[in-house]
């Protein structure tokens, strides 16, 4: 049987169960954090709010009939004090099994063409520092490092910002062990 050939399209609500496929292989490969509980009917669910944001897309790289891979795509300034805008790629994922078959360069390509007909003259992609094949395809395509996204939950950061954030007083070690000497060897009354 021929393989048929890959495309890239919008998601839409029916391939909820297929991207929650993804998600588990894109939070697994390297582990990545964080990974909240969602079911089909959330993913169903915003899957219709993107496709309602004229500034965003989600798009699949389907291939068989299933969606193998994803991108989602959003327009938005370059930073908050310029005008020009550029579509952001973020959650960029295919598949472990179906990599090195060119869906994550279409996916690539579909968000430049929006970004063309967006007049978007920038392409901004996030992936995770630790996601090594995917920085060097990233590379690969011309694009470089610009920033580092770290994530947590607001009640683990909540709970770092309530302590103290300077350094930390530790004890001097050895002048302490010093001083317990200097004391020893004085007696009882510090002689």
């Amino acid at each position: 049987m021929p393989r048929s050939h890959p495309i890239v399209r919008d998601a839409v609500p029916d391939d909820a169960e297929a991207l929650l496929s993804i998600w588990m292989d894109f939070t697994s490969d390297p582990p990545r954090q964080p990974r909240p509980s969602t079911d089909v009917d959330e993913v169903a669910r915003s899957v219709r709010r993107i496709a309602e944001d004229p500034m965003q897309r989600l798009v699949v790289a389907v291939t068989g009939g299933d969606p193998v891979g994803v991108a989602h795509l959003r327009r938005a300034p370059v930073s908050p004090i310029h005008s020009e805008d550029a579509v952001h790629v973020g959650y960029l994922h295919v598949m472990s099994k179906f990599r090195r078959r060119g869906l994550g360069k279409q996916l690539i390509e579909t968000a430049a063409d929006w970004a063309e007909e967006l007049g978007s003259p920038h392409i901004v992609a996030s992936v995770a520092a630790n996601a090594r094949e995917s920085n060097r395809f990233l590379a690969r395509l011309g694009m470089s490092q610009v920033a580092v996204v770290r994530a947590t939950t607001v009640s683990a950061l909540k709970g770092k910002l309530r302590t103290p954030v300077g350094p930390a007083v530790i004890p001097n070690v050895v002048t302490a062990r010093r001083l317990m000497r200097v004391s020893a060897s004085r007696g009882p009354a510090g002689r």
